[in-house]
């Protein structure tokens, strides 16, 4: 005979399929998902979801979990950080610690206002992540920067500066 295991899909509290269709597959393997972009599908997920998949996605302890959602109802709660529990703990378990610290650093680095330095490693891994436009040697040296930032989208017209 044959035998099978199953398990029943993961779903947001308003009952669409989680990883799927608008967000794009959630996929385990680095060299299809880097873990900075799996890191910033959890660091995404609503209020309302987190607390479901930190039970079924981590090994956390229900205790602990229960303090999580616990402190999300105090006034003092920091926005997004049961989110960023979520994101470290499943980001460590399936891409390890270098995984996790890369993601961790790529985020860091791509915050407003961040002087974080990247190694090329990481600056590979979300370079595909990011937005991003290409142009020639000539164009950029024949170029003012008000017109590299039109081209690149940066600002609508030159007028705009």
């Amino acid at each position: 005979g044959a035998y099978g295991l199953t398990f029943p899909l993961l779903l947001r509290s308003d009952g669409t399929k989680f990883g799927k269709s608008e967000d794009g597959a959630i996929w385990l393997s680095a060299s299809m998902l880097s873990p900075y972009k799996f890191y910033q599908h959890f660091i995404g997920i609503p209020d309302a979801d987190v607390i479901v998949f930190l039970k079924k996605l981590t090994f956390l302890s229900l205790e602990e979990i229960s303090e999580l959602e616990e402190g999300m109802r105090k006034p003092g709660y920091v926005p997004n950080s049961v989110q960023r529990k979520l994101a470290e703990e499943v980001t460590c378990f399936v891409h390890g610690e270098e995984g996790l610290k890369e993601a961790l650093r790529a985020t860091e680095a791509l915050a407003p206002g961040s002087k974080t330095h990247l190694d090329w490693k990481t600056i590979d891994a979300i370079a595909n992540e990011v937005p991003s436009f290409l142009l020639s040697y000539d164009e950029v040296l024949n170029s003012s920067l008000v017109d590299l930032s039109v081209k690149a989208g940066l600002l609508p017209t030159k007028a705009a500066v």
